[in-house]
């Protein structure tokens, strides 16, 4: 079973062009969209709208530095600082280069501090090459579950 792709990004614009990289990066990958902070961190933890939802972590979390309700940074502090979300390969997704934000970032324990291009390609193409490495190539932790390149477990 294929691990889902969480991205949580609030700005609609950013969300589209995302769907669009990801989309002809052909991931069979199921894309989750969560809006806020706050939202993310329900899906992960399995409360509230998501208490329901079936086991197991994304295969990788597309996170927005700004978001509502709870930023970005909060987020990743969470997941790290909870031993069943701790080893989810997590990607800060912003237009922030502000030195303080990438420094926070990393001492929250995130794998990968990526700016979103301004232009169009150059966005489709870093998005793409995202979703390539982290839902295929990246090797998971031990217990995951990931399809190889054939379709096989």
């Amino acid at each position: 079973m294929l691990k889902p792709i969480l991205l949580v990004e609030d700005n609609p614009r950013d969300l589209e062009l995302t769907l669009l990289a990801l989309e002809r990066s052909q991931l069979a990958n199921e894309v989750i969209v969560l809006r806020d902070g706050a939202e993310a961190l329900d899906y992960l933890l399995r409360r509230n709208a998501y208490a329901e939802r079936a086991d197991g972590n994304p295969a990788v979390l597309l996170l927005d530095l700004k978001l509502p309700k709870v930023d970005g940074l909060e987020v990743l502090k969470e997941v790290r600082a909870t031993a069943e979300l701790r080893s989810i390969p997590t990607v800060m997704l912003t237009s922030s280069r502000e030195e303080p934000d990438l420094l926070r970032a990393y001492e929250l324990g995130v794998n990968a501090y990526v700016v979103k291009p301004v232009e169009f390609k150059e966005f489709v193409a870093a998005i793409s090459d995202l979703g390539v490495f982290w839902a295929v190539l990246n090797e998971p932790p031990p217990g995951s579950l990931r399809l190889n390149r054939r379709g096989n477990n």
